[in-house]
């Protein structure tokens, strides 16, 4: 393989816990063995348990790449394509058949884009994230020269130009979605010698960044209930990206923060305000609105949980298992149970005016979303935690695709996906 695979396993192939280190798989403080599991299993990061509380003040030493992909996951995933072996196989060929993948791709960058409202043409940002980051992928794991060209070529294109991200309050969506899908393409090739990475993390800063954050702050103006849970978690999703991307120690901290005690709907007490204790649910904040936003929140969240994994903090497990309860809850509706539902309430627009939902919504019940695989790999695979409803979205799903396999629209470029071959252990 190409001399990028020989990955440094180190501190990137550890997870650091408040000044100090857990060795990989170790599981609410306790080590677990890595007996029985080979070199590509081993080489991953490890699972750890919720760290300490980390000094305000104190710099974080980032592990790269660190985003939704650590060493052992790209290294995993070259040993198992090189061996011809399934799963990964199976997700390999689906993402070498998407023609975003192809080394060919040319960019299409533009200064600014225009998501809602007059003008849209965020289609041409979308199409060419999804490109960059396939190609990256490819050169990842395979060691194609021509892919990791392609992708640095993407992503050096539009750094050079992209001043602004506009448009109704939609453009808050794009700030979000496409901040964190592209900050994870551009860390996949961030030690590229062709790859201008001062430039594109100046892109980041000054193009999304402000979007996000403003976002988070004042809401469009809007009451804080206003918007849906997904709008929260693309801008967390973004602000954690940059933070990685460009080693800022407060904005990763700034998004942590926010997942935990966030004041929107993007937190993960008010993502899932109601837990059914006794059944191991918790309902989804969007469950009474459809079933696609619901399901694109658990690739928004699932985004997040990973990307502070893979940097040692565990968002997973937070608040007892939370996400996990609320994951059960969306995979066992969208399979066809029965879940209970609480009387959901709010407040929406400038004024405030009150809302209310009683029943859950079967608008786009049971379809398909690239989102499960990350979710049962790391309950079922990492933590070996019982999430039968998971487990059968991620079986039904497999082998997860990525953008332009979901459809051609904005809503099949969501999720960044390939689950399959990147998650499964």
């Amino acid at each position: 393989m190409a001399e990028h695979n020989k990955h440094r396993v180190g501190r990137r192939g550890v997870l650091r816990i408040a000044g100090g280190v857990a060795a990989a798989g170790a599981v609410g403080g306790l080590a677990v063995s890595l007996g029985g599991r080979d070199s590509a299993d081993a080489a991953q990061s490890g699972a750890v348990a919720g760290p300490g509380p980390r000094p305000a003040a104190a710099k974080r030493e980032f592990a790269h790449p660190g985003m939704l992909h650590n060493p052992g996951d790209l290294h995993r995933a070259e040993v198992r394509v090189a061996a011809g072996r399934d799963p990964w196989l199976a997700g390999w060929r689906r993402l070498t058949a998407n023609r975003h993948s192809a080394s060919t791709w040319k960019p299409n960058p533009r200064a600014t884009i225009v998501r809602g409202g007059a003008g849209q043409n965020y289609g041409v940002l979308y199409n060419d994230v999804h490109a960059a980051y396939q190609n990256a992928l490819r050169w990842k794991i395979a060691g194609t020269r021509d892919n990791a060209g392609a992708a640095v070529a993407i992503l050096n294109a539009w750094s050079a130009e992209l001043t602004a991200v506009t448009g109704n309050s939609d453009r808050f969506l794009a700030s979000g979605i496409y901040g964190y899908q592209f900050a994870n393409a551009a860390e996949l090739v961030r030690d590229h010698p062709g790859f201008d990475l001062a430039r594109f993390q100046k892109m980041m800063r000054t193009v999304f960044h402000p979007l996000n954050e403003d976002f988070l702050k004042r809401h469009n103006g809007a009451v804080i209930t206003n918007y849906w849970a997904n709008w929260d978690l693309c801008n967390v999703a973004s602000i954690m990206a940059i933070g990685i991307l460009c080693d800022d120690t407060a904005l990763f901290d700034r998004a942590v923060t926010y997942f935990r005690t966030g004041p929107g709907n993007g937190s993960i007490k008010n993502a899932t305000p109601f837990v059914y204790e006794d059944e191991g649910l918790a309902q989804w904040q969007e469950s009474g609105r459809d079933q696609g936003h619901t399901v694109m929140g658990m690739g928004l969240i699932g985004a997040i949980c990973e990307m502070a994994w893979n940097q040692g903090v565990d968002l997973y497990g937070y608040d007892g298992n939370r996400l996990m309860k609320g994951a059960e809850y969306v995979a066992r509706y969208n399979l066809g149970g029965d879940v209970p539902f609480t009387r959901y309430s709010w407040r929406n627009g400038t004024r405030g005016a009150h809302q209310q939902q009683t029943v859950i919504s079967d608008i786009g019940r049971g379809q398909i979303r690239p989102v499960w695989e990350l979710l049962h790999n790391h309950y079922a695979r990492r933590r070996r935690l019982s999430v039968p409803h998971i487990s059968a979205m991620a079986e039904k799903v497999r082998a997860e695709g990525g953008g332009g396999d979901y459809g051609p629209n904005s809503g099949g470029f969501d999720q960044l996906g390939f689950g399959t071959l990147l998650y499964s252990k």
